[in-house]
């Protein structure tokens, strides 16, 4: 496998901290403003880039993001695209991990295979594909774990004890715990159910545990990272670039730089540092 996901992960434990995981959507708001934006989230601190794939029917997703599907193909974002947007990525950021985020379609259209060489090839860490449940595993897996490329799963509210092994097997570079039951940037779920979700999960895996859905501030991050070893933030962001547009970057930049800051105060070793 590759290993910047776990090389990152364990830079951010060893810090104290939750590792900052940001959301955007490629071609959003056209394939050429996507590569500042992608910057942006870096230099404002993000540890891990979730690249969405545009899809037309984006099942899981709320209001946000439908829409910033909508603004990259109706500005001509092909898959094409994506991977090179990736590729470029990951020659000007050769050390940051980035995850393809998206459905099957889009994925699997060419074939798996054809899919998993093009992640390879464009310097791709892991893939999360929402509606291909563990039972479908051969669909894309073997693909992907052949290629060196991590299959992050979703574990969901809903996700109990008798189901969590099926979701565990072949899982790798983090596990994505789903805080609420319902799509991305609408509902928010409780510090209490949050917690205890995570502690159940933290007893039947040692892959690091990323909060999303849901996130929309940094008190927020701040909260949920003093518990996970992750935290997710997508609609929040989408929201910036769907207000700011090609102009979107700095606004980016600044909204991660304090989502960063709130994880940052969780850790004695930037306590110490700020003293």
């Amino acid at each position: 496998m590759t290993d910047r996901l776990s090389a990152r992960f364990a830079t951010c434990k060893s810090q104290g901290r939750a590792a900052l995981i940001t959301f955007v959507t490629a071609g959003d708001p056209t394939v050429a403003d996507t590569p500042a934006i992608l910057d942006a989230l870096v230099e404002g601190g993000a540890d891990i880039i979730e690249l969405g794939m545009p899809f037309t029917d984006p099942m899981a997703d709320g209001p946000a993001i439908e829409l910033a599907n909508l603004r990259s193909l109706g500005s001509g974002t092909k898959t094409k695209d994506i991977f090179a947007l990736s590729a470029a990525f990951r020659q000007r950021h050769p050390d940051t991990p980035l995850v393809l985020m998206g459905y099957a379609n889009p994925m699997l259209v060419r074939g798996s295979d054809w899919f998993a060489d093009q992640c390879k090839a464009a310097g791709v860490d892991g893939v999360i594909c929402v509606d291909v449940p563990p039972e479908e595993d051969a669909e894309i897996g073997p693909a992907l774990r052949g290629a060196g490329i991590h299959l992050i799963r979703l574990a969901t509210p809903t996700t109990d004890a008798a189901r969590l092994p099926a979701v565990l097997s072949g899982a790798s570079g983090f596990l994505y715990q789903v805080a609420v039951a319902g799509i991305t940037g609408k509902q928010q779920a409780s510090q209490a159910a949050i917690e205890q979700a995570v502690g159940a999960l933290k007893k039947a895996t040692e892959l690091p545990i990323a909060v999303g859905f849901g996130v929309r501030s940094a008190e927020q991050a701040g909260a949920i990272g003093r518990v996970a070893d992750g935290v997710v933030v997508g609609s929040a962001i989408v929201d910036i670039i769907g207000s700011h547009g090609d102009a979107a970057a700095p606004f980016v930049k600044e909204f991660v730089a304090a989502l960063r800051s709130a994880l940052n105060a969780n850790s004695p070793h930037f306590r110490e540092t700020a003293a």
